[in-house]
């Protein structure tokens, strides 16, 4: 479950408007209209005033563009309000949430968002939540608490998983146990430890407590907090760990009665599904609620006027010791109720920040004064009063005056000169392309879209008629000064916010932890610490219990689908003896062009250097035109151009691998031509020796990869243990992985850019060859001639490479097992475990993968999250690259969970597998197999990995026909046999003096 407001928005796990997910805007600007529609999907008759199970219908608007219907309606007892997004997808959403802005930073929603997913009235089971990931066929399933409200959504392609899910979730938030035991699990509770003596544990303690270990996002929550003074918005919804042993179990009790009331409540739902037994559903779940009214909290902030902080906060291992300070200014802008203004504001803020042209870049990265911007630049849409904040990562503190005076100086001339009109128009040229593709999760997208404006009392539907702001926004001339003189020239509450780096930072807060504890033991009698001590056994008891699932519904194998899901695709080959793979689909006007080019295994020293290869691809600009330039081509005539490396291992045997890199790039049909211009101009012509911009994207990608540590350190783990297992994964490891962050950190503080340089332009001789190319196209039927006009036009220019002096092999690889221990300033670990096991074409390979999806829900996750208290834990078996792989994710206890993994093939080995658990390992594959595909991924599998439509219809015959006996044999054969232990490695990422 994603939780935790700013600090989980920080760490990355949640949308937010800053400079690295700018695109993020596209969800608020795109291009509908909105007309009254009388009748609703279905052919039931429904118009304004209708009634229907206790609702009335407030509004009916269709939106052309995007061939929906958006109907809104309100509980006439309780309030309740509803969005219905009537539309022709089969990947059905629905979500009820409530208003939950908070007083304090006990992290009181995100724990009663836990709790309230831990049995109800209807299905008294432990975690319902978790227990019904694997008896679904759902494409989505999760809850998140943000600053004002939390959701619980969910998505699916079948009906009758539809009715079963929003049962679920229904009964969980309106009629949860909300049991004592539950509070002391998900929550916080004082535990004796033989070896460690007493500790807090806990899943919500333990995942702030790394979060707040992660200095960026402590650095955002920080300056948003002494941004909001006197508001909710002071407070960390999430959960301050310092804080959060404050909050009781019937202060949780009470803010349930209080805030999880149907009069509080947004419900939405999305997709094809007929809309009146949903509302049915749903009135029978709040029957017996009546009318009340809200909490109100304080959202409107009291101008300070201008006021300078500085606080303390983890020191980070990339960069300079004298550069680890993090500086920001913010600004109050706009009330969020305020739907032009929010788009307005959010195109203003990627203008001015995002890309090699916008001046605030220019300003600050291209000056070299820090690495990056701040964690929390960007504008911030998510609470009563939006802000927009411009900040620097990696600087030294005496630039902090410098800074300033640059933000002040960009600022100003922005007010007075505004931005490039081309630049503006290619910013919205992207986001008018950005609703024409065609996602998978598209009814979610938009949910996420919606939310925050809704829960402040925005009519939801507004945020459809973007066309009227995008043409708004277009006529209003001078806006963007506007802006600047109403905002920002004039601010009358500003905030300069400083974080220096403390090397002792870490070490402070096991101290005060320690504090706490024993401030919590000296305030307890003897006879209250045995009854703590009752507790913990009474909670390991109700742990380890067997639970009858009966009340839980399920699917059955029936209502899987036996035949895949089979995409066409034509092979053809260019005048230039390229191959080709062409898929025609439903578009909606847009061609995507796919491109691999392999290198195979040779020139094993250039291959740390494709990520920043791939990075200054679109960084460097060429000898003739500048990154800006480019950059605005870009957007103006495309969805953008990506590249990264690439691999791949062989189906049938995982000592041979493909490397090498692949782009990607998509556009209207109309604009073709000059979309593969742009990609050959990049191709050819890119200028590595442009070393003052090399040095300023080495800086940037050295910190953010070091960052991403943090807050995904299991996916680093499991990296770092398979990485000594198989080819793929000791590329992935360098490439993606601990080896890359240090790799990236030792080219930074090498400082010779000119070598750098030279070590790129010999990637780019190595790698762009026409010889080894293979390209993929998927775009309406109609634009195919186009589309191969204009292809044979690039492939006739692309490179060929030279022949290299020198170039050799790499040497043949070796499995090895492994155990790696990587200290970080973190206050909770991961832990993962690899084992090498068979490719994808080999008859064992399905098993494997429902053994993993058994062993989760099994045992791993009542081990590693309830009695360990890790915020997650779990297998996963990749069938193509052969790995099963174990981990956990903020873990307070990485050696126990080591030794869990190992106990977990026991269990399995002593445990009878039952129908039950067979069938729901089998619906958890199949809901992963038959996930709905963008349309740009159809056909992709085949063209990456080269795995066939029949490939995948006999591996899913395969599933269906494993046995109970299978998974035991595969067990045994692989992971329990005497040669497991010279096929496993492991890793753990934590603290440093982690006793491992």
């Amino acid at each position: 479950m994603v939780s935790g407001a700013r600090m989980l928005q920080a760490a990355g796990r949640a949308l937010r408007w800053n400079t690295r997910q700018s695109q993020r805007a596209a969800m608020l600007a795109r291009p509908l209209s909105s007309t009254p529609l009388r009748r609703s999907q279905g052919g039931s008759d429904i118009e304004r005033g209708s009634q229907l199970h206790g609702f009335v219908v407030e509004d009916v608007q269709s939106v052309s563009e995007l061939k929906l219907k958006a109907v809104r309606l309100r509980h006439q007892r309780t309030g309740l309000e509803w969005l219905h997004i009537d539309r022709d997808d089969a990947n059905n959403v629905f979500s009820i949430g409530f208003n939950t802005s908070v007083t304090n930073s006990t992290g009181v929603p995100h724990i009663l968002e836990h709790t309230t997913l831990c049995g109800s009235e209807r299905y008294p089971v432990r975690d319902p939540f978790f227990k019904m990931l694997n008896r679904s066929l759902s494409t989505f399933m999760n809850a998140w608490t943000a600053h004002d409200y939390t959701q619980y959504p969910f998505s699916t392609q079948n009906g009758q998983d539809y009715e079963n899910l929003q049962n679920v979730y229904l009964d969980a938030v309106f009629r949860p146990l909300l049991r004592e035991v539950d509070f002391r699990q998900e929550g916080w509770r004082l535990e004796r430890e033989s070896e460690l003596g007493w500790q807090i544990k806990g899943v919500v303690y333990n995942e702030m407590k790394g979060a707040f270990s992660d200095a960026g996002a402590l650095f955002a929550t920080r300056a948003e907090r002494q941004m909001y003074t006197g508001t909710t918005y002071e407070h960390e919804s999430g959960g301050d760990p310092q804080v959060i042993p404050e909050l009781t179990y019937e202060a949780l009790v009470d803010f349930h009665r209080t805030r999880y009331h149907p009069s509080n409540a947004r419900a939405y739902s999305y997709g094809n599904l007929p809309l009146a037994p949903q509302l049915a559903r749903v009135d029978a779940a709040i029957e017996g609620y009546v009318r009340q009214k809200p909490v109100e909290v304080e959202m409107q902030v009291k101008p300070f006027g201008e006021k300078m902080v500085t606080e303390f906060g983890p020191a980070e291992s990339v960069g300079a010791a004298d550069k680890q300070t993090k500086f920001s200014v913010s600004y109050l802008a706009n009330d969020l109720r305020n739907v032009y203004e929010t788009f307005s504001m959010s195109v203003f803020s990627g203008l001015l920040l995002n890309g090699a042209s916008a001046p605030m870049h220019q300003a600050l990265i291209d000056a070299h004064i820090g690495t990056d911007y701040s964690p929390n630049t960007g504008y911030s849409p998510y609470t009563r009063q939006t802000s927009l904040t411009v900040g620097l990562q990696g600087m030294a503190d005496k630039d902090i005056p410098l800074v300033e005076q640059r933000i002040a100086e960009t600022l100003a001339r922005v007010g007075e000169s505004g931005f490039e009109q081309r630049r503006v128009d290619a910013a919205l040229a992207t986001v008018e392309l950005a609703y024409k593709h065609k996602t998978a999760d598209f009814g979610l997208n938009l949910m996420r879209s919606v939310s925050t404006g809704w829960f402040h009392g925005v009519n939801p539907v507004e945020y459809l008629r973007v066309s009227e702001n995008v043409e708004r926004l277009r006529a209003d001339t001078g806006v963007f000064s506007k802006l600047v003189d109403r905002y920002l020239a004039r601010s009358q509450h500003k905030l300069k916010f400083v974080m220096l780096a403390d090397p002792k930072y870490m070490q402070g807060l096991d101290e005060k932890e320690h504090e706490m504890i024993q401030s919590k033991l000296a305030a307890l009698s003897s006879a209250d610490l045995a009854r703590v001590d009752e507790q913990n056994a009474e909670l390991a008891a109700e742990q380890g219990q067997v639970e009858d699932l009966g009340a839980l519904p399920t699917l059955t194998l029936d209502d899987v689908v036996p035949e895949a899901q089979r995409f066409a695709v034509d092979m053809g080959v260019s005048a230039e003896s390229v191959p080709v793979q062409w898929r025609a689909a439903a578009t909606n006007g847009i061609s995507y062009v796919r491109a691999i080019n392999a290198v195979r295994d040779k020139y094993p020293e250039l291959w740390p250097y494709m990520p920043l290869f791939c990075e200054a691809l679109t960084y460097q600009g060429t000898a003739t035109r500048d990154m800006a330039e480019i950059e605005t081509d870009i957007r103006l005539h495309t969805g953008g151009i990506s590249f990264s490396p690439f691999v791949s291992t062989d189906l049938a045997n995982l000592g041979h691998v493909e490397a090498g890199i692949s782009f990607g790039t998509h556009c209207l049909d109309t604009h073709v031509d000059r979309m593969l211009e742009l990609v050959l101009e990049l191709v050819r012509e890119t200028n590595f020796g442009n070393t003052a911009r090399l040095r300023a994207l080495l800086a940037a990608m050295a910190t953010n990869m070091y960052n991403d540590v943090a807050s995904s350190g299991h996916a680093f783990a499991r990296r770092l243990a398979a990485s000594t297992l198989t080819p793929e994964m000791s590329a992935v490891e360098q490439l993606n992985g601990l080896a890359q962050v240090r790799f990236l950190g030792d080219l930074r503080r090498s400082g010779d850019l000119e070598n750098i340089a030279q070590r790129l332009s010999q990637v780019r001789d190595v790698v762009f060859d026409r010889a080894t190319l293979r390209t993929a196209v998927t775009a309406n039927a109609g634009s195919t001639d186009a589309n191969a006009r204009a292809l044979e036009r690039l492939l006739t220019a692309y490179p060929d490479a030279p022949e290299r002096e020198g170039a050799v092999d790499a040497d043949k690889f070796t499995p090895t097992p492994g155990r790696f221990f990587c200290p970080l300033p973190v206050a909770t670990s991961y832990a993962a475990q690899a084992t090498r096991c068979v490719p994808y074409t080999h008859a064992d390979s399905p098993a494997l993968q429902l053994l993993a999806k058994l062993l989760t829900p099994g045992f791993l996750h009542r081990e590693i999250r309830e009695r360990n208290g890790a915020y997650g834990g779990g297998s996963v078996y990749s069938a193509v690259q052969g790995i099963f792989s174990f981990f956990s994710y903020r873990d307070p206890m990485p050696r126990e969970t080591l030794a869990t993994f190992g106990r977990s093939i026991e269990w399995l080995l002593n445990h009878e597998v039952s129908e039950r658990e067979m069938r729901e390992a089998k619906l958890s594959v199949f809901g992963d197999l038959d996930a709905p595909l963008s349309v740009s991924d159809e056909g992709m599998a085949y063209f990456t990995a080269g795995i066939t439509d029949d490939m995948r219809q006999e591996r899913r015959e395969r599933f269906f026909a494993v046995t109970p006996r299978d998974l035991r044999n595969v067990a045994e054969t692989y992971l329990a046999a005497p040669d497991a232990a010279a096929r496993t490695s492991a890793a753990v990422i934590g603290a440093e003096g982690l006793d491992m």
